[in-house]
């Protein structure tokens, strides 16, 4: 909203030529960055006494391990606080005429829709179960849908660039370029909307301990942050006598406006900064569904708009594993006759049932994160 209201006015009069630093995607990250953690650190306070009045309070399962039983009644619902310092500040920093960018925010928020009704249901009826399975997804599939259909099949309105090869997918640490992969769009459009959906759902089983879901959210942000900038670096520079863009020159799926997505990616970074200081063992307030599937919702539209659908599975690398456990132990236990391959999926609860204490398993799987991080980023040029 800044950006539409203010740029304009660049040249009207020459003490107004200051905007033109709104031209710059860097400094709306920056800007996006601190006003979401400015939100976050101004109304997290009153938000967290708020939800204490209320008793909007962490309902335990009761096969969890005993020590979450002090977890009960800590203010939960914190998502929608992660929703807020992540929105406002898309809306005020980015170019809002931007299909990636409305796209990505609107996704954000319906996830957290339905992450709210779960989280309502489970606080209203003090049942863990919340909102049914087959609803949530449902809910989540329609979303997805709606959103990519209105990149992938309405292309009107889209970047010539984008539409020319929307359909070619990735592969981690092969040359772009050289090695093609051109899906028929009957098969992608699936295929992306499995990645938004699925990377939703493994961001929702990883928020079980404090901290654990944001940390490794805001380390595949940031990744995406770059990865998002590289794709629209539109501007030429000589490479053995010849010109050309970044994007040419690591052979990357270039995408000249998709680097207004780095704004939307400096908002998560900076509402995940804000909600961890409130998050932090012990947590003070939990996210909730309502903040986990719009999470990992954004995530996975970051994955499919920066062509990195294969290399989420990487980056995302807690995310899947995480995800995994939950089906390998469900798929085990009914096969089996009620033999467990972990002592408690998802895999974090295998951990704590061994004796780990919660911030060990929490650093440790935040430090895994930024290891799959800086190997996806290595994909740049390794190739």
């Amino acid at each position: 909203m800044i950006y539409e209201l203010l740029f304009p006015y660049r040249n009207a009069a020459s003490w107004l030529s200051f905007l033109n630093v709104l031209r710059y995607i860097p400094f709306r990250v920056i800007a996006a960055t601190m006003t979401a953690m400015l939100i976050s650190f101004v109304v997290s306070p009153w938000f967290i006494r708020e939800l204490q009045k209320k008793q909007i309070g962490q309902v335990v399962r009761s096969d969890n391990p005993e020590s979450h039983r002090v977890k009960a009644g800590t203010p939960t619902m914190g998502g929608a606080l992660i929703l807020l310092s992540l929105l406002v500040p898309t809306v005020l920093w980015a170019d809002l005429r931007n299909p990636f960018v409305l796209a990505t925010t609107a996704v954000t928020a319906g996830y957290g829709v339905i992450g709210f009704i779960d989280d309502f249901l489970k606080i209203k009826h003090r049942n863990p179960k919340g909102l049914a399975g087959r609803y949530k997804i449902l809910g989540q599939l329609l979303i997805a849908c709606t959103a990519l259909g209105f990149s992938f099949l309405n292309t009107s309105h889209m970047p010539a660039d984008w539409v020319a090869q929307r359909l070619h997918l990735s592969v981690p640490f092969l040359a772009y370029a050289k090695h093609p992969i051109v899906l028929p769009l009957w098969l992608y459009l699936p295929f992306a909307v499995l990645v938004v959906v699925g990377t939703s759902n493994a961001v929702n089983l990883t928020d079980g301990l404090d901290g654990l879901a944001i940390g490794p959210s805001m380390i595949a942000a940031g990744t995406y942050l770059i990865w998002a900038y590289i794709a629209g670096a539109t501007f030429l520079f000589q490479v053995r006598g010849q010109l050309e863009t970044l994007p040419q020159y690591l052979d990357i799926f270039p995408n000249a406006t998709g680097g207004e997505l780095a704004v939307y990616c400096g908002a998560f970074l900076g509402a995940g900064i804000g909600f961890l200081w409130y998050n932090t063992h012990p947590a003070q307030v939990f996210m909730g569904d309502v903040g986990a599937l719009a999470l990992g919702g954004g995530l996975g539209m970051l994955a499919v708009y920066t062509k990195n659908e294969l290399l989420s599975v990487l980056l995302g690398g807690i995310f899947v594993v995480e995800a995994l456990s939950v089906i390998i132990q469900t798929s085990y236990f009914k096969f089996s006759g009620g033999k467990r391959i972990f002592l408690m999926a998802p895999i974090h609860h295998h951990f704590e049932k061994k004796g780990w204490p919660e911030p060990k398993i929490v650093v440790r799987f935040w430090i895994i994160s930024i290891l799959l991080a800086l190997f996806s980023l290595s994909s740049l040029k390794l190739r």
